[in-house]
């Protein structure tokens, strides 16, 4: 999204919402340059996550099946630079030194997903369960206890197996809500002994629309205006199959959780004095976070979405809505099978309404809402063009939640900012500022009453990000992808993060500031060590060394002066 420049801060200082039952937030203030020094709830779990697809490598590897993004990555022109993720971190062979990585930063939850296609080549758990794949995940598990760090496991991060897709068309199938209750039940059976904290899906939304309805992630179809509803009423209707079972074999004798993590950003309407405006903004939240919260918590989907979709449906001469309808007996079984919420969250769009078209030719999920999302072009934006800075979104999407949902259980599944440059940089202040300032935000948010019980940054490694490739990096850990090792540098934001998950919050100014300039120091060296490495590793190969960062570029250039004079003396 392209920043308009037409938004007045007058007009951005308040969101009602119709938000009056919330009885601890004041939704008529939004100080967006106010900092709270304090700390944390005792107890409170700090981590860090990755997925599989993501960062384990090892694609066909050890009786692993292929899943749907093995296949669209290999198709040339879909990944940015045609990236795949074969390789990505080789995570799969670096169990031990990736948690040396959490146990430096004193991580007490690790969130990863296991891939359903390593341990169920098909999909189809009576075809064949793959031993190896089994293996690796019991030692990932025990390793991770064994260093006493919490594991919280996702059970699908989007790779579902392809012969799924190939066979039954994926999540436009009904059959899937089967296989994958017997690929969770297996996942239980094998690891729950050991496992308390269970993540159905991430993120469906981006399952949904981008694999569905805009076909930039696998599988990469394009079936507008129904691909995306049809893929998410499986998914609503899969989740509680999952927690149903869980609940009648599992719960018993394993004592574990069963959640959901669900991604949303928060929409603030442009002109607060226009109901139309604030209308358009609940409905940005209600078709992204509502669409599967609503749901889970009350049975059904928002009225609103209802209501436009439905009404669009009519007039596009279709005789049914194009939104599925759950059956009664459908909504009490899929009502309250949430024992968490996992909460993703990145950024803020200010909303305003829209009247989009509604012939056939035009409908699709993002006309059915009605409304134009902007940003603020003064927002930082270092990396991913939809990933702006805001703060203080943070704070009001978690009101949000507390108020709508009777305030549950939450984890913070992804929070996190990613950086967009050829070059190497471990300095990363912007990404300390922002992991500050929304940290600081969730801290604001559990004393206005909202029920957070830990915090994810996302992610532990830079990783293969899906149709970017390795173009973007959103880790703590710089992932040098070009050597076949993929060592691991950490930024500068590991020591702060450090430094805020040792004092559980943020104790006093002077402190933290002490932690920035601590931090950037001591990544300074290690840039210069980094920028030095292929240097002296490929001296032949000077036109390959990928330039690290302004500030240590005068120690290439004196680096390769230094090689020269020594050429011409000899």
């Amino acid at each position: 999204m392209q920043p308009r420049c037409g938004v007045s801060v007058c007009h951005v200082l308040v969101l009602v919402l119709c938000l009056s039952a919330a009885e601890d937030f004041d939704w008529t203030k939004n100080n967006h340059g106010s900092f709270y020094y304090g700390t944390f709830p005792t107890g409170f779990s700090w981590g860090a996550g990755g997925s599989a697809y993501q960062t384990e490598g090892a694609w066909d590897k050890d009786g692993k099946g292929l899943s749907i993004w093995d296949v669209f990555s290999h198709k040339k022109g879909k990944i940015q630079l045609n990236d795949t993720g074969d390789s990505s971190c080789e995570s799969y062979y670096k169990i031990k030194d990736d948690i040396s990585l959490m146990k430096e930063i004193r991580l007490n939850h690790h969130r990863f997903s296991i891939s359903w296609p390593r341990i169920i080549p098909t999909g189809v758990k009576s075809d064949h369960v793959n031993g190896k794949g089994i293996q690796y995940y019991d030692e990932l598990i025990d390793h991770l206890l064994e260093n006493h760090i919490t594991p919280i496991v996702t059970l699908y991060h989007w790779d579902l197996p392809q012969v799924l897709q190939e066979k039954y068309g994926g999540w436009q199938n009904i059959s899937m809500v089967n296989h994958f209750n017997d690929f969770a039940n297996l996942c239980f059976e094998k690891f729950g002994d050991r496992v308390k904290h269970w993540i159905t899906f991430n993120n469906p939304w981006s399952v949904a629309v981008e694999g569905y309805e805009t076909g930039e992630h696998a599988p990469g179809l394009k079936l507008r205006g129904t691909g995306a509803y049809r893929a998410a009423h499986h998914i609503i209707k899969a989740h509680a199959k999952v927690w149903h079972a869980y609940d009648t074999q599992w719960r018993g004798k394993q004592k574990g959780l069963v959640g959901i993590s669900l991604s949303g950003d928060w929409g603030e309407p442009v002109d607060i004095s226009n109901q139309k405006d604030i209308e358009a903004a609940e409905r940005y939240v209600q078709f992204y976070l509502g669409w599967f919260a609503t749901p889970v918590f009350h049975g059904d989907y928002p009225q609103v979405m209802k209501d436009f979709v439905g009404r669009k449906s009519v007039q596009q001469g279709l005789g049914t809505s194009r939104l599925p309808a759950f059956s009664s007996q459908e909504k009490s079984y899929i009502k309250g099978t949430c024992d968490f919420l996992g909460i993703g969250h990145f950024t803020t769009r200010y909303i305003t309404h829209r009247n989009d078209p509604t012939g056939r030719s035009s409908n699709s999920y993002f006309t059915d809402r009605d409304l134009a999302e902007l940003v603020d072009p003064r927002w930082p934006d270092p990396g991913s063009e939809w990933l702006y800075s805001v703060p203080w979104g943070f704070r009001r999407l978690l009101n949000f939640v507390k108020t709508q949902y009777g305030n549950p259980m939450i984890y913070v599944t992804e929070n996190g900012v990613s950086e967009k440059m050829m070059c190497t940089e471990l300095c990363d202040e912007w990404r300390i500022q922002y992991y500050k300032d929304y940290i600081n935000e969730m801290l604001k948010a559990i004393r206005d009453g909202v029920n957070v019980k830990g915090y994810t940054a996302w992610s532990l490694l830079d990783k293969f990000e899906w149709d970017e490739g390795y173009s973007e990096r959103f880790g703590l850990y710089y992932v040098d992808f070009r050597n076949k090792n993929k060592p691991r540098y950490p930024k500068a934001s590991v020591q702060f993060y450090k430094r805020i998950i040792s004092s559980n919050g943020f104790p006093n100014q002077r402190e933290v500031e002490n932690w920035r300039r601590k931090a950037v120091e001591m990544c300074s060296s290690s840039n210069q060590l980094l920028a030095a490495d292929p240097l002296t590793s490929h001296m032949e190969m000077v036109t390959e060394i990928v330039v690290p960062t302004v500030c240590t570029l005068s120690i290439l250039i004196s680096a390769v002066l230094l090689m020269f004079l020594l050429r011409r003396r000899n």
